[in-house]
C-alpha cells in the first residue's frame, strides 16, 4: 500500500543502493532513481517530487553544485544530502544551501527512513501522536469537568481544553476535533452553572475562592507588578482571549520570557462599557454612577461609554496614594499606533504606563458586518490565525520589540473576551431594553429562566439600574438574544459571530501575562 510520498535518489553508485532502494519500496514509497546531477535536474523539472536524497560527491557535477539548481525548480522540496565526507566546509555549505538533513556514508535503511518520516511525515506523526494523546486525556478532563469547584479550576480545565484546540488544528482527524467541540461546549455548559450558583457570592464574600475580578485587577495584580518594576507598561487588548496569545506568544519567544501566565475573571456583563471602566476605576459599575454619577452612561443613554478610562484610572491611583508619572494612550486606528511609535519616548519617560488597543473588538464586529473577514475567519482556527497575521504586521508587535530595547516589563491583558455564538434564545423588551445580543437590561424583560442567568435585583452585582425595576439577563455558552418579531433575519445575520457580554469561559476566563526582556 503506498503511502503517496514520491521520493528521488540521486547517487552517481544508485546500483550498490537496491537494497535500500527495495527497503523503501517496502514501506510504500514510490522511490526513482538517477545517477547523475543532470538526468537530476530534467527529473525534479519534469516531476514533482516530496523528497531528494543527493549524493554530494559525484563526478561532473556535485551535490553542492546541483542543489541550487535544484532549489530553483522546486524551492519547498526538501533535500537530504549524502556524503562521505565529515568535513565542516562542506557541511557549512549545505546547511547554507537549506538542506532538510545531512547523511554521512555509509548510510542504513532505518536511517535514510527516519529522516524522510522527520521530514515529509513530521505534520501528520505529531497530529497523530496528539490525537492520540488527546483521547487518553479525554476522561481526565470530564472528570475535572465534575470535580471543578472553585474559579482556579476552571482556568484549569480551560488552559487545557484550548491546549488541545491549538495543538489538534493541523489535525487531519475531523473526528477528533468533533470529540474537542463537544467536549468544550459541556465544559461551557458546566462553568454556566458554576457562575449562575457562584457570580453574587463573589461580591460579598472574602474567602480564598473568590477570583480577582474586573474592578480589583489593578489593585490585586497590577499595581504589585508595577511596584517591583519602575518601568511597567499594562497593554490592554480589548477582546483578548487566551487562545490568541498562544498564537502571537511564538512570536514574541525570541523577545520576551514569559514571567507569568495567570488569569482574572470579567465581571458581567463581559463587554467593554462595565469591565473595563470597572478595571480602570478599580470601581464596580455601581459604585461608578454612584459616586461619579457625571461619567457613567447606562445603556439606555446616549453618548459615548468610554470617553473617561484616563480619569479613572487617575483617580484610583489618587486614591492609593500612587504617585509618579503616568503615560495613558488609545489606540483605536492605525494612524494612532504609528503616533504612538513616534512618541516612544514619552512612554519610556512615564514612571507607568497605559495602553489600550482596539484592534481585536474592531475585528470582532468588522466580521460580523463583512463576508470577506467572515470568510477569513470563519471559525475559531482561522480567527487564532488572523489574530497572528495581524499581530505579526502590527504597530504593537513593533511597540514592544521598542519596549524591550529600552527594558520595559510589560503586561498583557484584557478587559473581557469573545465567543463564537450559533443558538438563538427568544426574548421580549420595550424600546428601553439595551441592544447587546449576549446580556439585556431594562425593565419589561420576558423570557424564559432556565434559559438564561437572570439577576433581578442589579445591586446584588453592583450593577446600576436605569429605573427602579431594572433586570438584567445573560446568555450562555454560545446562545445569543433574538426577538420575537424578524427573528429568523436576525438569526441569519448574527449566527456564527463573535459577540460578548455574557457567561462563558471565553469571555470571563482572561489572561494576565507578565513579560520580561531578554
Amino acid at each position: 500500500m503506498s503511502n503517496g510520498a514520491r521520493i528521488l535518489w540521486v547517487d552517481d553508485e544508485i546500483d550498490l543502493l537496491k537494497p535500500h532502494i527495495l527497503f523503501l519500496k517496502g514501506k510504500g514509497y514510490d522511490v526513482e532513481t538517477a545517477n547523475n546531477a543532470y538526468d537530476a535536474i530534467d527529473l525534479v523539472a519534469s516531476h514533482p517530487f516530496d523528497l531528494i536524497i543527493l549524493d554530494e560527491m559525484m563526478p561532473g557535477m556535485t551535490g553542492l553544485e546541483t542543489l541550487p539548481k535544484i532549489k530553483e525548480i522546486r524551492p519547498t522540496t526538501p533535500v537530504i544530502m549524502v556524503t562521505k565526507s565529515e568535513e565542516e566546509n562542506i557541511m557549512d555549505k549545505a546547511v547554507g544551501s537549506k538542506i532538510a538533513d545531512y547523511l554521512i556514508k555509509p548510510v542504513n535503511p532505518n536511517q535514510v527512513l527516519l529522516s524522510i518520516k522527520k521530514n515529509v511525515h513530521s505534520q501528520q506523526l505529531v497530529t497523530e501522536q496528539s490525537t492520540a494523546d488527546y483521547r487518553s486525556q479525554f476522561g481526565e478532563i470530564a472528570s475535572a469537568l465534575g470535580q471543578a469547584r472553585t474559579f482556579a479550576d476552571w482556568t484549569a480545565i480551560y488552559k487545557r481544553l484550548v491546549g488541545w484546540e491549538v495543538e489538534l488544528t493541523e489535525s487531519t482527524d475531523p473526528g477528533i476535533r468533533e470529540i474537542l467541540a463537544f467536549q468544550k461546549n459541556e465544559a461551557n455548559n458546566e462553568f454556566s452553572k458554576f457562575v449562575r450558583n457562584h457570580y453574587l457570592d463573589w461580591f460579598s464574600s472574602r474567602d480564598g475562592d473568590t477570583p480577582v475580578l474586573s474592578h480589583n485587577l489593578m489593585k490585586a495584580k497590577v499595581f504589585p507588578v508595577a511596584d517591583e518594576n519602575p518601568k511597567t507598561i499594562f497593554i490592554l487588548i480589548d477582546n483578548f482571549r487566551y487562545d490568541q496569545w498562544r498564537m502571537i506568544h511564538p512570536v514574541l519567544h525570541s523577545i520576551y520570557e514569559v514571567e507569568q501566565e495567570d488569569f482574572y475573571c470579567s465581571i458581567l456583563p463581559t463587554a467593554t462599557q462595565y469591565a473595563r471602566n470597572a478595571i480602570f476605576a478599580g470601581l464596580t459599575p455601581l459604585a461608578i454612577d454612584k459616586i461619579m454619577p457625571n461619567l457613567w452612561l447606562n445603556d439606555n443613554e446616549a453618548g459615548g461609554k468610554n470617553r473617561h478610562e484616563e480619569d479613572f484610572l487617575k483617580r484610583q491611583m489618587q486614591s492609593q496614594g500612587r504617585s509618579g508619572k503616568l503615560y495613558f494612550d488609545k489606540i483605536v486606528r492605525s494612524d494612532a499606533g504609528k503616533r504612538l511609535l513616534d512618541n516612544i519616548e514619552k512612554v519610556h519617560q512615564a514612571d507607568f504606563a497605559v495602553i489600550v488597543y482596539n484592534f481585536l473588538d474592531m475585528l470582532s464586529h468588522a466580521r460580523t458586518e463583512t463576508q470577506i473577514i467572515r470568510d477569513l475567519a470563519e471559525d475559531e482556527a482561522a480567527f487564532r490565525s488572523l489574530t497572528r497575521s495581524w499581530f505579526e504586521h502590527s504597530d504593537l508587535l513593533l511597540l514592544l520589540k521598542l519596549l524591550a530595547e529600552r527594558g520595559h516589563t510589560v503586561i498583557l491583558s484584557s478587559d473581557h473576551g469573545t465567543i463564537r455564538v450559533d443558538n438563538p434564545v427568544k426574548v421580549v423588551g420595550d424600546r428601553e431594553t439595551s441592544p447587546n445580543l449576549r446580556y439585556k437590561t431594562g425593565k419589561n424583560l420576558a423570557f424564559n429562566p432556565k434559559e438564561v442567568f437572570a439577576i433581578t435585583k442589579p445591586e446584588q452585582a453592583h450593577l446600576p439600574k436605569s429605573n427602579i425595576t431594572s433586570t438584567y439577563i445573560f446568555a450562555y455558552n454560545r446562545d445569543f438574544f433574538v426577538y420575537p418579531t424578524n427573528t429568523n433575519q436576525f438569526v441569519r445575520y448574527y449566527d456564527n459571530t463573535f459577540q460578548h457580554g455574557g457567561i462563558s469561559m471565553e469571555e470571563m476566563i482572561v489572561p494576565f501575562i507578565v513579560l520580561k526582556p531578554r
